[in-house]
């Protein structure tokens, strides 16, 4: 095992831990340790919510979760001799959670899933689904079940959804021009179209107290993804994985975090993922100048590792870019990707799940999302394809119709 240079203690929150990471960008946030060039090293990583999100059948903790805490992130973490105009080389050696087998945090033994309430978060399809919902899944032998989304199992994606470099003074004042810009547009629009810094929650590692405050008012929030990676989301950074990061600052900064089990494309519910608490074992190198010789102005390379689970059958759904009410728009893909989801669900919900139930699944399992057609006014066209292994009954459409299953307790539900 590599010596583990950001170790976190789980009897203790992330703020009270020997190293302290941090849960905003900022280019002036120090590095908590330093490593060199060919290194392999492991960090821990706490679950994004700092164990607020309990192993239970209550949707509250969802529905109240603090969302100006996220996310807690381990490091930043500085390599010997980066400097900006570089490439950091990062491989993926392992990941996986919490190594205990039971405990009250998310990655001993358990993690969850969330659909967020419209008005704390929201998600992909929150104008049909407003209110907060949770499924906790348990972990066995690398394989989720859900006593909130019963009859199906499936072997998990493990991956880290947020990894990335700090951003240069420019281009953190970029980001914040044109969020801020983008806000502007509908200030009041709930959930709000983008998030602006906010000093309230935030971790800034070893910010010196005298500049806290600037600093603060100044740092980015960590929910999207941006030039410097970030919360990526993507369930292919799995090990084996190797990962080409344009470095802003000396040093680079690398940062990681919200360690997911498994997770279905475009993390849809918004807490999509199977969200834990976990380690990752990280090996990093420089390619000087890699910016300019491969052309990596911005956002990471990556060459996804080979672990995923083999998957040979699976029921796909499509859509198109038509609103449910039956306006035509204009090579939507993002709302053809929705109406594939919709498509799902409704499918789904034949058997006998419920339609909380059927979304939930569909942001923890390792779906597949596609963008199939983007040439053919007016339509885009997206896909969804659900493996048809993780079911434990026919799940194809057939002469004798469908299998009824029973759907359990069902996922608990809070609202506002």
């Amino acid at each position: 095992m590599p010596d583990v240079i950001f170790p976190l203690d789980s009897t203790r929150p992330f703020t009270e831990q020997e190293l302290l990471g941090h849960n905003r960008w900022h280019p002036e946030i120090p590095a908590a340790v330093m490593v060199k060039p060919g290194e392999s090293f492991r960090v821990d990583c706490r679950e994004w919510f700092d164990g607020a999100i309990k192993n239970d059948d209550s949707a509250e903790d969802i529905l109240n979760a603090p969302l100006n805490s996220v996310h807690r992130l381990s490091g930043p973490i500085g390599v010997e001799g980066a400097k900006p105009g570089d490439l950091l080389v990062v491989d993926i050696l392992d990941v996986g959670p919490i190594p205990q087998e039971t405990g009250p945090l998310a990655g001993q033994g358990w993690g969850y899933t969330g659909i967020f309430a419209r008005g704390n978060g929201g998600g992909f399809l929150t104008e049909q689904f407003p209110d907060a919902y949770k499924a906790v899944w348990d972990f066995s032998g690398g394989v989720a079940t859900s006593r909130h989304v019963p009859h199906v199992s499936f072997t998990g994606i493990v991956h880290p959804g947020l990894m990335g470099t700090a951003p240069s003074k420019s281009l953190l004042a970029s980001w914040n021009t044109r969020e801020a810009a983008l806000i502007a547009t509908d200030p009041d629009r709930v959930p709000p179209l983008a998030l602006p810094p906010q000093p309230d929650s935030a971790i800034l590692g070893s910010v010196p107290a005298a500049e806290f405050d600037r600093i603060a008012a100044q740092a980015a929030r960590t929910a999207p993804p941006r030039e410097n990676g970030g919360n990526q989301d993507i369930k292919n950074l799995s090990k084996g994985t190797r990962v080409f990061y344009p470095v802003y600052v000396d040093g680079a900064h690398l940062s990681v975090g919200d360690l997911h089990f498994s997770q279905g494309d475009g993390e849809i519910t918004f807490c999509g993922a199977i969200e834990m608490g976990g380690y990752l074992d990280l090996r990093v190198d420089i390619i000087p100048g890699g910016m300019e010789t491969y052309g990596v102005a911005e956002n990471a390379i990556f060459l996804p590792g080979n672990t995923d689970p083999q998957y040979s059958q699976w029921i796909a759904f499509s859509g198109t870019s038509v609103t449910l009410d039956g306006e035509q728009k204009y090579l939507d893909s993002h709302l053809a990707y929705q109406r594939a989801c919709l498509h799902a669900i409704d499918y789904l919900t034949t058997f006998g799940y419920a339609p909380e139930q059927a979304y939930l699944l569909l942001g923890a399992a390792p779906i597949e999302g596609r963008l199939s057609g983007v040439v053919d006014i007016p339509n885009s066209c997206a896909t969804v394809y659900i493996p048809t292994a993780i079911f434990d009954f026919p799940i194809a459409p057939s002469i004798d119709g469908p299998v009824r299953i029973d759907p359990g307790q069902g996922a608990p539900k809070a609202s506002f």
